[in-house]
């Protein structure tokens, strides 16, 4: 490969080589032609003596017959045509043909009338244009009203009477600053800045690396500068601009820029969070449910908070209307506002939100001021930087009133590193771009796109713009090349071989077409850019935090607020929910509580009665053990008493009777009528005894 690159490199040197031999044999035909010129109008001095013929050519003399002049005229013209041959066969030899090096015209072949020569008198350009095509460049960036200066028309060498401007009415039609990184793009910006301001209208500037903030002190001059300045016809002069900085979240030094949630919006927030279309469309809904429900969504927590309550059992309700919410959905997109807030991004959502019409004041001088984001971080925060920026377009868009085509625009916002603003980008958020840019248009704001390709930019945004400056690209790889082919076809027609020539500017110097007064293309010209009037240098950070705090916008957006939004209302509707629940929670378990007592107490009712039951079974057995202990008793009492008859019955002896009753003397007692009184009595008394225990 290093062999390769050696070889091209040689090669390439040989032919600039040659090119330049070719260039200095075409000056030398040059000189001579101008000789030949010279020649001519010596000649015009002798008498006149030869008739001019209807072909232009002249005839001899008949008194001299022409030879006395005709002779050297005709050796220079010889000596000019062989020098113009060399100079184009030494280019042929090397295949490289040097731009707009055209060979000096032929002198005739005939003798010249001696009186009015035919020879061209101007010398040929020593840049790729001719005469003719610098003319047209001179009047196409001629302009009659205000317009900025972009620099001089370099051919060759650069020709500061032949200036390229932008008229400022077409400012609002939108452009492109491109170029290689270390072209000069950051230089460019701060010069259009600067100029815009001067004419009193307000610019809004990201300041990716903080080369922007010296616009705000006067340059200093040094003999390059003055000698390139002076080179190009710019009477340079160290010029400060007004100048206010901010800064996103209040993350560097700058007042604080902050947004709200739902002023952001679902389209741009989805194109921060990189979701799909599916994940895109379910953020909308949740912002619409967060509206309708009057849930201010301020910062991410409140989102958070949101999304987390609607895939809730208390929540699901309340979506079951509009298509639900799925609880995987939610989960995706709560895990990237996670990370999301992780990065840093919590400072940028928030309230005060800024009024965006800060961005369009003027200075008490009646210039423009220049507001400048100060983005330190883009590189870890490439999406949150360009969609932030988006966001401003949009809530200017939605601000603003229409006011037409004006003589100035009312802002002049530049857009860079605007490629991190479409890589990835979905088809509705493209669609949303190309249509604030096509139709802001005509609330009087001009938008320009700064990045390093135009294939960085969708087709349907560079079809909206109408001037483009093109600093210089490098086709080191296949891919390069045919970005750099795509990026030469959409330039008009012109003299110049845009591939070489667009590889091979030098810092500061660009491809520049714009649209003129009328609204039409201007010529394409390669043009060497003004120097910036402010400051180069970065301004030092004492400097920066000294001008912060004099801002009068900082008392306003300075300090954060917390406001009461999404977050604190479904956090009280939850505590309601939770106590109402707790509340419920109580009540159910005073009720268990008392239908369990209630089952105790029937649980101790049917023990009561069960064991009632049994002790009115016992005495039932024990009352017919008595009775039946009774009725043995009595039978048996009756037993007796018939046996105390019988023993009484007159067929007895008295031996015997006397003789028992001495040998038995209870049974003398039951027999004897006190004896059957008192068993009476005892039986009775035992048996009511029973029945009252009963």
């Amino acid at each position: 490969m290093s062999d390769a690159v050696e070889q091209a490199r040689a090669a390439a040197a040989e032919a600039r080589a040659a090119a330049e031999e070719a260039r200095r044999l075409a000056d030398e035909a040059a000189r001579r032609a101008e000789e030949l010129a010279a020649a001519l109008e010596q000649a015009a001095g002798a008498p006149a003596g030869a008739t001019t013929e209807r072909d232009g050519t002249t005839a001899p003399d008949a008194t001299t017959g022409g030879d006395a002049t005709a002779a050297p005229v005709a050796t220079t013209a010889t000596t000019a045509l062989d020098a113009t041959d060399s100079a184009t066969q030494a280019a042929s030899t090397t295949g490289t043909v040097p731009p707009d090096r055209s060979p000096a015209p032929a002198a005739p072949s005939t003798p010249a009338d001696t009186s009015t020569p035919t020879a061209p008198s101007t010398v040929p350009s020593p840049g790729p244009l001719g005469p003719d095509a610098v003319a047209r460049i001179r009047d196409g960036y001629t302009v009659t009203g205000s317009a900025l200066e972009l620099g001089a028309l370099v051919n060759g060498e650069a020709m500061p009477e032949v200036q390229v401007r932008i008229p400022l009415g077409m400012l609002n039609r939108h452009g492109l600053v491109a170029g290689a990184t270390g072209t000069g793009k950051t230089r460019t910006l701060q010069v259009l800045a600067e100029q815009i301001a001067a004419h009193g209208v307000p610019v809004f500037a990201a300041d990716v690396k903080g080369d922007l903030s010296g616009l705000a002190t006067a340059g200093e001059p040094s003999d390059k500068l003055l000698a390139r300045t002076g080179g190009i016809g710019q009477q340079w002069r160290g010029v400060a601009s007004q100048a206010e900085f901010y800064a996103l979240g209040g993350k560097g030094t700058g007042v604080p820029v902050r947004a709200t949630v739902s002023g952001f919006g679902p389209l741009l927030l989805s194109k921060v969070l990189g979701l799909n279309e599916t994940q895109e469309s379910s953020l909308g809904l949740v912002f619409h449910y967060a509206e309708q429900a009057g849930l201010a969504l301020v910062d991410l927590a409140d989102l958070r908070s949101v999304l987390t309550f609607l895939v809730s059992d208390e929540g699901k309700p309340e979506l079951a209307a509009l298509g639900g919410l799925s609880k995987q959905t939610a989960g995706v997109i709560l895990r990237e506002l996670v990370t999301f807030a992780d990065q840093g991004a919590d400072a940028f959502f928030g309230e005060p939100e800024i009024d965006t019409q800060v961005f369009l004041r003027t200075a008490a001088d009646g210039r423009g001021i220049v507001s400048l984001l100060e983005v330190p971080g883009v590189q870890d925060q490439p999406a949150v930087f360009s969609t932030f920026l988006m966001w401003l377009l949009a809530d200017l868009f939605n601000e603003l009133p229409e006011v037409g085509d004006l003589d100035a625009p009312k802002l002049v916002f530049f857009f860079d590193e605007a490629h991190l603003l479409f890589s990835g980008a979905s088809k509705d958020f493209t669609e949303q771009i190309v249509r604030t840019v096509r139709l802001i248009r005509s609330k009087g704001v001009g938008i320009v796109f700064v990045t390093q390709t135009p294939k960085d930019v969708p087709n349907d945004v560079l079809a909206q713009l109408g001037s483009r400056i093109q600093h210089q690209l490098r086709a080191h790889t296949p891919d390069d090349a045919k970005a750099l082919r795509a990026t030469v076809s959409t330039y008009p027609t012109s003299d110049y071989d845009l591939g070489e020539v667009l590889t091979s500017l030098a810092t500061g110097e660009a491809i520049v077409t714009v649209m003129d007064e009328r609204g039409a293309p201007t010529p394409v010209a390669w043009t060497r850019l003004r120097a910036p009037q402010g400051s180069m240098a970065p301004l030092p950070a004492p400097d920066l935090e000294a001008r912060v705090a004099a801002s009068p916008l900082l008392a306003t957006y300075g300090t954060s607020v917390d406001p009461d939004s999404a977050r604190e209302v479904l956090a009280r509707r939850l505590e309601a929910a939770a106590a109402q629940t707790a509340a419920a929670d109580a009540a159910e378990a005073a009720a268990t509580a008392q239908a369990e007592a209630e089952r105790e107490a029937a649980r101790a009712a049917a023990a009561a009665a069960k064991e009632a039951a049994a002790r009115e079974r016992t005495e039932e057995r024990e009352r017919r053990a008595a009775q039946q202990e009774y009725e043995r008793a009595q039978r048996e009492f009756e037993q007796a008493e018939r046996s105390a008859r019988a023993r009484r019955s007159p067929r007895s002896t008295g031996r015997t009777s006397t003789t028992r009753r001495a040998e038995d003397p209870l049974t003398g007692l039951l027999g004897s009528s006190l004896g059957r009184s008192i068993a009476k009595e005892v039986v009775r008394g035992v048996f009511a005894t029973l029945r009252r225990r009963r």
